[in-house]
């Protein structure tokens, strides 16, 4: 009895979902105007009542439906058309311009990102595309609205979040594409530019390296990116207190930059800024010293006040130093004197057996 109690809530669960979703399906093929359709090397698409009349047999004339709408600005038509012409017939002379105009398409309807994606498809599948310049540049201009701050859309659609580090990923695919295009050296800077938003100021300093050193004989773009790595690891010295290495790789970046580029006019504030990081470094050595001080580690004491003075000489850190180590060697000198006395004493005495 028990077994058919359960077998009959069994089956009223399931006539009750069976009734629901043939409930559903009647309100969809009622209300909708484009029932969801699904053909073979197209896939899903929605087609409105009479929607066969933008299908067409022919890649050429397939493409023309594409053009036509587009020229329209009936972008959702364009796309559509333009995709068939592709997944149709994609080894024929139309595709590459219509997979230009899926991906236009989407760039008109403000989807950068998956028109940025059908671009990389168009390159990467039609490498001899005549208008291979073009869709570079427009894959860099995409870059540069994310790295001014646009936010990338969930779905496609939905504004959801900026992100600095898909956009570096975008920019590195565009140089990829073309590592000696127009646009390339300035997408390889920017890439240190989204690296720098993101505080992540090592990346930066490669990037700007690999761009000067890439295009080591374009004299602008190396000085740049020579100065910038400069900028980019005083940035990272500022932000770690003791590290001292980080302010010393600065200093030697900007003293390339100033031996490399000596009529460049940032010379002055590289030099400016040397100095200041020199300062810096001698205020941490001063502040070290002072530590061991403290603890009468008068030996480690005097190596950080003369670092003191050897990083920046003529720094107020230095004069104090100078006075202090004068200080520390009495005492250094008092003290050596104190354990040889305890030495000598030790010596003096029978060892007990």
């Amino acid at each position: 009895m028990g077994r058919g109690l359960g077998y009959g809530r069994a089956m009223i669960r399931w006539l009750a979902i069976a009734t629901l979703a043939a409930i559903c399906l009647l309100v969809v093929s009622v209300e909708c105007p484009a029932p969801l359709t699904y053909r073979a090397g197209e896939g899903w698409t929605y087609e409105p009542v009479g929607g066969e009349k933008w299908r067409r047999t022919r890649a050429k004339d397939q493409l023309d439906v594409a053009k036509a709408a587009f020229d329209e600005k009936s972008y959702g038509l364009a796309s559509k058309a333009a995709r068939r012409t592709v997944k149709v017939w994609p080894l024929s002379d139309y595709a590459p311009q219509a997979q230009y105009l899926l991906a236009r398409s989407y760039e008109e309807k403000r989807m950068d990102e998956r028109a940025f994606k059908e671009y990389q498809k168009l390159l990467e599948k039609y490498p001899k595309v005549e208008n291979y310049p073009e869709v570079l540049q427009r894959q860099f201009e995409i870059c540069n609205r994310f790295l001014a701050g646009q936010w990338f859309k969930l779905w496609g659609y939905i504004p959801f979040f900026p992100s600095m580090d898909k956009t570096a990923q975008m920019y590195d695919k565009m140089i990829k594409n073309g590592p000696y295009s127009p646009s390339a050296p300035q997408a390889q800077l920017n890439i240190g530019t989204a690296r720098e938003k993101q505080r992540e100021y090592f990346m930066a300093v490669k990037a700007y390296e690999k761009a000067a050193d890439r295009y080591h004989d374009q004299p602008t773009v190396a000085a740049d990116a020579l100065y910038r790595a400069g900028l980019a690891y005083n940035k990272q010295a500022k932000t770690a207190e003791y590290d001292q290495s980080v302010a010393g790789l600065a200093i030697n970046t900007f003293g390339d930059f100033s031996t490399l580029y000596p009529t460049d006019p940032r010379v002055a504030d590289a030099t400016e800024i040397v100095s200041g990081l020199k300062t810096e470094q001698a205020r941490g050595n001063f502040e070290i010293a002072k530590y061991y001080s403290k603890k009468r580690r008068w030996d480690a004491a005097l190596i950080y006040y003369n670092e003191t003075i050897i990083k920046d000489p003529n720094s107020t850190y230095a004069q104090e130093a100078k006075k202090r180590i004068e200080e520390v060697k009495v005492r250094k000198a008092a003290r050596d004197k104190e354990l040889k006395a305890k030495a000598d004493k030790a010596a003096k005495d029978p060892t007990p057996k």
